[in-house]
């Protein structure tokens, strides 16, 4: 996989992830529902915390606490991606996915709006699950897919080894 296709599913991300927040942001008001599924709203709320609402009541300063580890982090996924080898494939997708995740919700919304817009949400009769947007499910799917790769891929080298 070429360096530039890993870099387009960044950017699928993020563009997919500020179309919908864009969209939702604007045709909701703040905690207005409209009932997809028996287990699925869409529903608009914000959080100027982190995953789960952690830290959402602390003041401001973590605002610019997250918009910093984010960049951090995405710099980081950059040079990753910069440096993985092409048969590597699934590990760049894996990556792709969390980097486009971290820029659409810890950078853009953070900079921008100074909270995440976040949407969907999920829900079985009186237990709801937090809601969250496309960027963390890139984040959520591209971790999913890094700890496969971690786990269960062979390396090829242990094997040529034996």
């Amino acid at each position: 996989m070429s360096l530039l296709s890993r870099y387009m599913i960044t950017v699928v991300v993020v563009i997919l992830d500020q179309i919908t927040k864009v969209w939702v942001d604007s045709s909701l008001s703040y905690g207005e529902q409209i009932p997809v599924t028996s287990w699925f709203n869409i529903t608009l709320a914000y959080n100027t915390g982190a995953a789960f609402s952690f830290l959402s009541d602390a003041g401001g300063w973590q605002r610019w606490f997250f918009i910093g580890i984010s960049v951090i982090i995405s710099i980081v996924l950059i040079v990753w991606l910069f440096r993985m080898r092409r048969d590597e494939k699934w590990l760049g997708i894996a990556v792709s996915l969390i980097l486009g995740g971290a820029i659409g919700n810890n950078l853009i919304d953070r900079v921008i709006y100074g909270h995440v817009v976040d949407f969907i949400q999920i829900y079985y009769d009186t237990w709801y699950f937090p809601s969250f947007n496309v960027a963390d499910a890139a984040i959520s799917v591209g971790t999913v897919l890094l700890l496969i790769i971690t786990f269960f891929e062979k390396d090829p080298n242990e094997s040529a080894a034996k």
